[in-house]
Parts: C-alpha cells; structure tokens; sequence
C-alpha cells in the first residue's frame, strides 16, 4: 500500500487527503470509506502523542488508507516512531534552508546520521521481513514531505527540491500569509509566492504540494502544477456538516 501511494506521488499523479486532527481509530475507517487517496495525521497542531500515531497508523493499516505523519518537531524520536509504526511518509513544517532538507533526508535513512533500525516494527511486519528486505524496501515505502511556510523557504525552494530524498514540496498557505503579515491566504502576494514554491517543485520534477480549504480552491491549484492536495480536516468537516444539517 505505501510503496504504491509513494510511487504514484513521485510520479506526480493527482492525489488527494486531509488532514486528520481527532485521534479516535473510527475517523480513519470513515475517511477510507470515503474514497481518499490519502490522509495526514497532524501531530503539530493537534495533541496527538507518539502512542496516538501509533494507534491512528494501525487503523490507516487496517483500512488500507495511506497515511503521512506531520511531525511536530523533526526528530530521529518522531520520525523513528512515523515510519516503524507504518507510516507512508513523514510531512515536516517550517522547511527554510536546503541545509534543513538535507537532514531531513539523512533522518529517512537508516544508520550513520539517520534513525536507529529494528526489523521488529509493524513496518518491517514484526520481525517476518527480515533485516535485509526491510532495508531494501523501506525507501519505496516512504516519502519526506517538505513544508514551505516563510519567504526564507519560497527564496530557497528551488535548492530544497533539488535534495536528494526530497520527494514534495508541500506550500502552507495560511504559515506563508502570517509570515508576511497577511491574514487572507488569496492576497496577491501570499498567491505569488505559492506559485513560486509550486513552480520550483514541478521545474525539479518533485511533486508540488498545497493544503486548500475547499475543493474549489484545490481544483485551482492543481490546474498550476499541483498534485497532492490536502483539502481541509476531519474538525472542518465534521463543523460543516453538523452546519448544514442546521440549515
């Protein structure tokens, strides 16, 4: 299931998810029952723990619904954790420098500089792998996931896609329009430099990234070069359904 989805976005092919911020097991199942290609399990602005993940991942396992982790702080600890417990790949925020993406590259890789190996891990199927098929196999398995969120990052996106284990550059629009004092994501401004960052992933052949609010807005951006789009949240759907229900 993971290499497949990690395959289909390397490839660029038009994938879309959500964000998942509620840690009860049923939201994945619902959201698989769904049709998405994919969802994101969002530890950095949700409370949901390492113990959670692991939980939410087990049920993404079991629904046969790719998931991706966006990680709170990009440490060997949550990247480590992401990927044993089944992780298709690893979203980290605040990307600004190709220096940071580098790292980030090494942390995905077993060994020197990266995360610490076990061929005990759901990942490696408890031990049934084997040391070196789990090797082999971990790296179509998993993908890195690159946040743009500053001008420092849009400056420098080109450089970043150009890292070796890059996969996405994914553009969060809302961290973009604060960092240069914006409050409404469709200014000009805050539209240019996403357009900047989705320009620099296409040009390096990386899959480029964007989260959008609604479908409409999703469906623009993918007529730019996008192809995974994550399109709202488990929180925003629930609201606009209990929402029309009151209309």
């Amino acid at each position: 299931m993971n290499k497949e989805f990690c395959s289909r976005l390397r490839r660029r092919d038009s994938l879309t998810g959500t964000f998942v911020k509620l840690h009860d097991p049923s939201v994945i199942e619902i959201l698989a029952h769904a049709g998405l290609d994919f969802v994101v399990l969002d530890a950095e602005h949700a409370p949901l723990g390492r113990q959670q993940i692991a939980t939410l991942l087990l049920a993404a396992t079991a629904a046969r619904l790719p998931a991706i982790v966006r990680v709170p702080e990009a440490t060997k600890t949550w990247v480590s954790t992401a990927l044993d417990c089944g992780a298709a790949g690893i979203m980290v925020p605040h990307v600004s420098t190709a220096a940071e993406a580098a790292r980030l590259a090494d942390l995905m890789q077993f060994g020197h500089n990266g995360r610490g190996f076990s061929p005990s891990t759901r990942a490696a199927e408890f031990g049934q792998r084997g040391i070196a098929k789990h090797l082999a196999a971990q790296p179509q398995e998993t993908c890195l996931i690159c946040q743009i969120e500053d001008p420092q990052g849009v400056q420098n996106a080109t450089d970043i896609a150009a890292i070796d284990g890059i996969d996405c550059l994914f553009v969060g629009p809302v961290d973009l329009a604060v960092s240069i004092g914006q409050t409404d994501v469709s200014n000009d401004e805050v539209a240019a430099l996403c357009t900047q960052v989705v320009s620099s992933a296409v040009t390096a052949e990386k899959a480029a990234g964007m989260f959008s609010a609604s479908s409409a807005a999703a469906r623009s951006w993918q007529e730019t070069g996008v192809s995974l789009s994550v399109v709202g949240a488990d929180q925003s759907f629930l609201k606009t359904g209990a929402q029309a229900a009151l209309g």
